[in-house]
C-alpha cells in the first residue's frame, strides 16, 4: 500500500513558474514508477509525465514536453513536478500516481494522490 499527497499548487500568471511535489508513505517508494495526470475543468484525465523506478527514464505529454520535468529524490520518498512558462490551458487538477510497472499514459495506476489545484491566469 502507498499513499500519495501532493502539494505546491496555487494560483499563478501566465509565464510563472511552480512546482509540485508528491509525497509518498508506506511500501518503498523506490519500488514504483510515478506519473502526474491532470484534469481540466469539463475535460479528461491527462496524462502529463511518468518516471521509472530510478528517474533515469521518463516519458512527457507533448503538451508539457519542453516545459515540464518529472523527478524524484527516493531517498527523501518524493516526486516532483517542475513546470515553467505556464499556460492558462494547464490550469488543471494535478494528480499523482503510483505503480509498480509502468502504468502507460492511459492511467493504469494502482495507487492515486488526491489531487493539487494549479490555476494559471492569462
Amino acid at each position: 500500500q502507498v499513499r500519495l499527497v501532493e502539494s505546491g499548487g496555487g494560483l499563478v500568471q501566465a509565464g510563472d513558474s511552480l512546482r509540485l511535489s508528491c509525497a509518498a508513505s508506506g511500501r518503498a517508494f523506490s519500488w514504483y514508477f510515478v506519473a502526474w495526470f491532470r484534469r481540466a475543468p469539463g475535460k479528461e484525465r491527462e496524462f502529463v509525465a511518468v518516471s521509472n523506478w530510478s528517474g533515469s527514464s521518463m516519458v512527457y505529454a507533448d503538451s508539457v514536453k519542453g516545459r515540464f520535468t518529472i523527478s524524484r529524490d527516493n531517498a527523501k520518498n518524493t516526486a516532483y513536478l517542475q513546470m515553467t512558462s505556464l499556460k492558462p490551458e494547464d490550469t488543471a487538477v494535478y494528480y499523482c500516481a503510483a505503480n509498480p510497472s509502468y502504468g502507460g499514459t492511459i492511467g493504469e495506476y494502482a495507487y492515486w494522490g488526491s489531487g493539487t489545484q494549479v490555476t494559471v491566469s492569462s
